[in-house]
């Protein structure tokens, strides 16, 4: 799986079939994590597609996030939802998302950061605009 891949599914859940569904009044699927409630921050549409996933919320909730810069830092976030930061990992996902010419600079890892935000974004996530470009 890519590290972007990772970096969703920690955030967003998994994918449909590891949860139990639930058929939501607006013809929605609500999913419950195994053996939990349902998350109240995620839902798939008829496709399949997650949406309405609040980023910010989910990633605060997760331990750790009161010690890390997450919202800014992309070693952090990376830290946070469980993956090893290291650059390799970081010139991979910064290759993902569409960056071959990663070196690892600061500037660099800022834009790595926002181009992670938007790409959730842009898989049903609702990221704040102060992370986003």
């Amino acid at each position: 799986m890519s590290i972007f891949g990772k970096i969703k599914d920690a955030i967003f859940g998994k994918k449909k079939a590891d949860r139990d569904p639930q058929v939501t009044p607006d013809g929605n699927i609500r999913t419950t994590p195994p053996g939990g409630m349902p998350s109240p921050t995620a839902t798939t549409n008829n496709a399949g597609v997650m949406s309405d996933v609040d980023v910010e919320r989910q990633l605060s909730a997760m331990d750790g996030a009161d010690r890390l810069n997450w919202r800014t830092s992309i070693v952090d976030l990376m830290k946070l939802v469980g993956i090893d930061p290291s650059y390799e990992n970081r010139k991979e996902l910064a290759h993902e998302l569409g960056d071959t010419d990663y070196s690892g600079k600061a500037e660099e890892n800022i834009a790595l950061h926002k181009a992670v935000m938007n790409g959730l974004a842009r898989n049903g996530g609702k990221v704040p605009a102060s992370m986003l470009d």
